[in-house]
């Protein structure tokens, strides 16, 4: 973790990546401020709303991160297509799996399991930080001419189809899931582009 990061930075961080680990519920406000190595008192000064807030901005920074990445994707690839861009964000986990293990998965999976149906707030912030990583993919496609009207369509198939092969992975504690639905997904979305 970055040094430069201010104890507020720090626990929105750790916040998302305690949340990846272990959910929402099961992550305490002091495992935060721990994992932050932050000061004591830290969380009710930069967070008044309390564990909502924090969970509200960690889920936040996720959508941010994964959005984000999606632009570092497209860099490297010489030209983009809809199943080379699928691939590269399937290889991300492949990476960190084989690197870290499996005991992490999506924060805002995660997230949304904990609070979808409990905090209506969180679930709102979570919708948001899902689109924050959506619509990237959204552009990149339209981009890709992949037709405007299905392009928000195939980056919701992505993103599923994503997100259901980590819960599989995770619980098989193998990336054979992953590289499944990377090798039978991905050309099939290039037949969405019609150049």
């Amino acid at each position: 973790m970055a040094t430069t990061r201010s104890p507020r930075e720090r626990m929105v961080f750790s916040a998302a990546q305690l949340i990846r680990r272990q959910g929402v519920t099961a992550t305490g406000v002091r495992d935060v401020v721990a994992h932050a190595d932050a000061p004591r008192g830290s969380v009710q000064h930069y967070f008044p709303d309390g564990k909502t807030q924090l969970v509200g901005e960690a889920v936040d920074w996720a959508g941010r991160y994964a959005g984000r990445r999606i632009d570092r994707f497209l860099a490297t690839m010489r030209p983009p297509t809809p199943g080379k861009l699928f691939a590269a964000m399937v290889q991300q986990w492949i990476n960190e799996y084989r690197r870290d293990g499996f005991a992490a998965g999506c924060p805002l999976a995660a997230a949304t399991i904990d609070c979808a149906d409990t905090d209506e707030k969180v679930r709102a912030q979570i919708s948001r930080a899902l689109n924050r990583w959506r619509d990237p993919i959204t552009a990149a496609l339209k981009e890709m001419d992949v037709p405007p009207a299905k392009a928000g369509s195939v980056a919701t198939l992505m993103l599923c189809t994503l997100e259901g092969a980590l819960i599989l992975a995770r619980a098989e504690q193998s990336v054979q899931p992953l590289q499944t639905v990377a090798r039978e997904l991905a050309p099939h979305l290039d037949r969405y582009a019609t150049r």
